[in-house]
């Protein structure tokens, strides 16, 4: 058996392999939610209100990726052009075509040819209705789970390596540098998170990477303790004795002898930590003190469900791309949890 890369796989995680194959549930999950995410990340030709091409005066032009003034199709202005504007769009046609993407709207785009108020219930022209800016509903949800998937991701990545080696040398050095980072960490948990970021909020405004920061600062404590534990076990067993016996460094051996057998626990926190990054996020949105107004945020969008019950469209849309993209992450880690389980044989038997 032969990894993606071409290299044959170890017997420890052929046996692996399988256990995770085995747990079918989970490996469904991770084929739709990576498809979904794959999806997600050109969302630009999924979901915009220009053009993914356009054909003019002999010339191919790419609306989505280039900016062209109005001036270019023979308009007046020389800012962008506006390619939901009929004036605009019957330009470009007399001397050309254009392939728009499936849903002409983006996440920002506010429909103004509405006969009905905001927000607007789901038709032919918006399948999930608009917002209570008139905004399509389906572009939001869209950019909104690539928006959230993207922000655990992060999160979730540079919290594990943070909290990893913060654990690392914890577990390894002991002592006075393990019992003065618990102090430490002990004090640094009892900080109430939400109550820094409304401080901050009132201070900056929020962004993707103030926000990722803030958040930062208190999640990578979420595997120090696994870390630690596996490293104060592993310093204790003879072929790290003998390495260290040897004279190779502390970073040699941390990294090549002990962190290893640490990063299958860690591994098995991975979906987990990135489930409750997305949760953590779309709760800050839901109370106000997310990401910023306009933002394709799924929490915003369950806001506007409890603050608009006449539109349950807005409420079920949140719920079911919430609940989908967690339920899938859950199901991921319990299937590399199983893989990771030196209790299970392949097939799923203990």
């Amino acid at each position: 058996m032969r990894d993606w890369f071409g290299a044959d796989l170890s017997p420890i995680n052929k046996r692996r392999l399988a256990n995770f194959r085995a747990n079918r549930r989970g490996a469904v999950a991770l084929i739709l939610f990576i498809g979904l995410f794959g999806l997600s990340l050109f969302a630009e030709l999924l979901a915009n209100d220009k053009p993914i091409l356009a054909w003019y005066e002999g010339g191919l032009l790419a609306p989505v990726f280039v900016s062209y003034p109005e001036t270019k199709f023979g308009g007046f202005f020389e800012t962008e052009a506006d390619y939901t504007d009929p004036f605009v769009r019957d330009l470009i046609s007399e001397r050309g075509w254009m392939v728009w993407p499936p849903i002409r709207y983006s996440h920002d785009t506010i429909i103004r040819d509405k006969d009905v108020p905001a927000p607007a219930p789901p038709d032919a022209q918006n399948l999930l209705g608009t917002d209570d800016q008139q905004r399509d509903v389906l572009a939001r949800a869209i950019y909104g789970f690539r928006l959230s998937v993207l922000f655990g991701l992060t999160l979730t990545l540079a919290s594990a390596f943070i909290g990893v080696s913060a654990g690392a040398v914890q577990g390894y050095f002991g002592g006075w540098t393990d019992l003065v980072f618990q102090r430490f960490i002990e004090i640094w948990t009892a900080i109430p998170a939400l109550y820094v970021i409304i401080i901050v909020s009132s201070v900056l405004i929020p962004s993707f990477f103030i926000l990722l920061f803030i958040l930062l600062l208190f999640s990578w404590v979420a595997l120090v303790g696994v870390v630690r534990a596996e490293f104060l076990r592993g310093r204790n067993f003879e072929y790290v004795k003998a390495a260290r016996a040897l004279g190779m460094g502390h970073v040699r051996v941390m990294a090549r002898h002990v962190l290893p057998n640490a990063m299958v626990a860690t591994l098995t926190f991975l979906p987990f930590i990135l489930n409750g990054s997305i949760a953590t996020l779309t709760s800050l949105d839901f109370l106000g003190f997310g990401l910023p107004p306009g933002a394709p945020s799924l929490g915003e969008l369950l806001q506007q469900g409890k603050n608009n019950l006449q539109a349950p469209w807005l409420g079920i849309t949140a719920f079911f791309v919430i609940a989908t993209m967690l339920s899938l992450l859950i199901f991921i880690g319990e299937a590399v949890r199983d893989a990771f389980d030196p209790r299970k044989m392949p097939g799923g038997e203990a």
